[in-house]
């Protein structure tokens, strides 16, 4: 028994050594740069005043700030209007290429191909692809639409499209991996109760509603927190595209971060903003995450 324990010990003494070196380096890559934001986002920070790093006699003021910043409280608005859009489109688009794209044949495996290509894309030369469709003068899209006789003006320049302009790049880039999961989880199905409910007569609609969608719906799920993270992070293509415009129209929150931080050296109320970011992702990955496997656990009981 005494021998049994200690083979237990050094098994879990050999488990942690060889864990350690990934801790040590989660913590100094993750949790140190973390912890140093959230400091400074409760001092009142700038690069004109220097003096003010360890300054925590008000490590509020710049929470009670953004609530009353209306520059602010519209980006969350921009933000969340970003963020549903292409996450939502990136799902469905991604999800019905899957089911058609689902086959072995050399034809189809070619098509799977040319669909990865614009996630594999650096996000600036994606932002360079669509800064030149977006472009009038340049653009081969209003080009051929000149051609039958319709006029496009700029949709990044239209305070009315620009956001949904920026949607669009971000759907074409990222849809493919939903793609690629949704794929790979259709792969994994097995293959007799498909065969078991078309011998039934049961239609490709309630194969795919009672048979398909519970299979692959912990994959979407996935899908859709990763996409949902990703989404808080289009700072390339609003950089590139549309730099905050017109206006503050396209300006979601980390933009506005990031204009308060490296424009105007506010690093403390950058580094506050950045937090209600971080804050605002888990609370959302939470909601999303716990809905979806809640929901796969009741239809598993």
């Amino acid at each position: 028994m005494k021998g049994k324990t200690n083979w237990r010990s050094q098994q879990r003494n050999a488990w942690l050594a060889g864990l350690m070196p990934s801790i040590i380096l989660l913590v100094v890559i993750t949790l140190l740069p973390a912890m140093a934001l959230i400091i400074t986002s409760l001092t009142p920070l700038s690069l004109t005043n220097p003096q003010e790093t360890f300054n925590f006699s008000d490590p509020l003021i710049n929470y009670r700030q953004l609530l009353e910043d209306p520059r602010f409280l519209n980006s969350i608005i921009t933000q969340i209007k970003l963020s549903l859009v292409s996450v939502l489109f990136q799902v469905i688009i991604g999800l019905g290429l899957a089911l058609l794209l689902n086959g072995t044949s050399a034809w189809l495996h070619t098509a799977r191909t040319l669909f990865l290509i614009p996630m594999v894309l650096p996000p600036i030369i994606v932002a360079l692809i669509w800064k030149i469709i977006y472009t009038p003068d340049i653009s081969p899209l209003h080009q051929v639409l000149e051609l039958w006789g319709i006029t496009l003006n700029s949709l990044i320049a239209n305070p009315a499209t620009a956001l949904w302009a920026i949607a669009v790049a971000d759907i074409w880039q990222w849809f493919p991996f939903t793609m690629l999961m949704v794929l790979a989880a259709l792969q994994m199905i097995p293959r007799d109760p498909l065969e078991a409910a078309s011998l039934d007569g049961a239609s490709a609609r309630n194969i795919f509603r009672y048979i398909v969608l519970p299979y692959i719906k912990p994959v979407l799920v996935v899908c859709a927190l990763f996409r949902l993270i990703d989404s808080f992070k289009a700072f390339p293509l609003i950089y590139i595209l549309t730099d905050g415009g017109p206006g503050t129209v396209t300006e979601v929150t980390n933009y506005y971060g990031f204009i308060q931080a490296f424009n105007f050296s506010y690093w403390g109320y950058g580094s506050a903003i950045a937090v209600v970011i971080l804050v605002g992702v888990f609370v959302l990955s939470y909601i999303i995450g716990k809905a979806g496997w809640s929901d796969e656990r009741k239809a598993s009981a």
